[in-house]
């Protein structure tokens, strides 16, 4: 099989996280604290009518996640598994996803519910959750 995956890529973040957790350690209370997203002055715009969804998808980047390996302890249940079958920060590319609440906007900042993000987190996406697609429905 020959593989050919194109070369790195480059992002830059949209904003960052603001919230009072600056370690980057398991811990269930941060799916019920509200956290900020503060979008950069530019790209406010483009958050028009987010209001429409409860629910959001943030990407986020693992910067003070330096290394991963393949195979380790899931935190949630302490089974081992593949790096892609857990949610670790410890991944090849520190990409996070979470699906968050959307509490109130305050024109670059959004105010979200359940993010597992620590405090200055490059937030690299915002996706709206649409439960019709999400859900396979119609």
């Amino acid at each position: 099989m020959n593989e050919k995956a194109p070369g790195p890529i480059e992002m830059e973040p949209i904003g960052y996280v603001e919230n009072d957790y600056l370690e980057p350690v398991y811990n269930e209370k941060v799916y019920q604290t509200v956290s900020k997203i503060i979008l950069k002055d530019e790209l406010a715009e483009g958050l028009q009518r987010i209001e429409d969804f409860e629910k959001l998808y943030v990407l986020f980047h693992f910067s003070k996640s330096k290394d991963f390996k393949l195979v380790q302890r899931r935190r949630y249940d302490g089974e081992i598994s593949g790096v892609f079958a857990c949610r670790s920060p410890h991944r090849p590319n520190g990409i996070g996803l979470t699906l968050v609440e959307l509490v109130k906007v305050e024109g670059n900042v959004l105010h979200v519910k359940g993010l597992d993000a620590i405090n200055g987190t490059p937030v690299l996406d915002i996706k709206p959750y649409i439960k019709k697609i999400e859900e396979g429905s119609d």
